[in-house]
């Protein structure tokens, strides 16, 4: 046998032991086809992957819709609150209303009753925006401007300190801190 002749017949006899060295090709046990383990282990991997990515986009949907559902709550909301806010207001004048309406209904009154009963009406009148926290601004004389609060009408040469309320001509009011209306008065001229 030459020597080629001799190296093609050990190739050969090494050729099948090699292919049964590789457990992907066959089962080193049975010559069958082996499980591919990586990618097994791939399609179990991605599969709990997949049911991760479903809940997690199952749970997107469900937290976007609350907070849809949420957010059409509070529009309604608001829009009840615009709607009825002035129901506690409105309420609260009702008896001014009522007391109103009495005195007219007695044509005979006394001018002392009248006017006891236009006090009784202002006070009920006061209470309520008392109630509804409707504050009056009655700055006293020589109180210091405040421009926020008050608004000066005229400016007159007086013997008290510059920028001091002379005079009241019309109370304001504020309502939960905030200016309703500024107190219209007279205030020093600055010396």
């Amino acid at each position: 046998m030459s020597r080629s002749e001799g190296n093609r017949a050990d190739m050969s006899q090494h050729e099948p032991q090699a292919a049964d060295a590789d457990p992907s090709i066959h089962n080193s046990a049975n010559g069958t086809p082996a499980a591919d383990g990586p990618a097994t282990a791939a399609a179990s991997k991605l599969a709990e992957l997949e049911a991760k990515h479903a809940e997690v986009a199952d749970a997107y949907l469900r937290a976007k819709a609350e907070a849809e559902n949420t957010r059409r709550r509070a529009e309604d909301e608001i829009s009840k609150a615009r709607k009825f806010a002035v129901e506690g207001f409105a309420e609260s004048l009702l008896p001014v209303k009522d007391s109103l309406e009495a005195a007219i209904a007695l044509p005979s009154a006394t001018p002392e009753q009248l006017l006891e009963g236009v006090h009784a009406t202002l006070r009920q009148l006061a209470s309520a925006l008392e109630r509804n926290r409707v504050i009056e601004i009655n700055p006293a004389a020589g109180a210091n401007f405040d421009p926020h609060q008050h608004q000066a009408i005229s400016v007159v040469p007086a013997e008290q300190e510059a920028n001091t309320v002379v005079a009241v001509l019309q109370k304001g009011y504020l309502i939960s801190d905030r200016v309703l209306r500024p107190a219209l008065v007279t205030v020093t001229a600055p010396k």
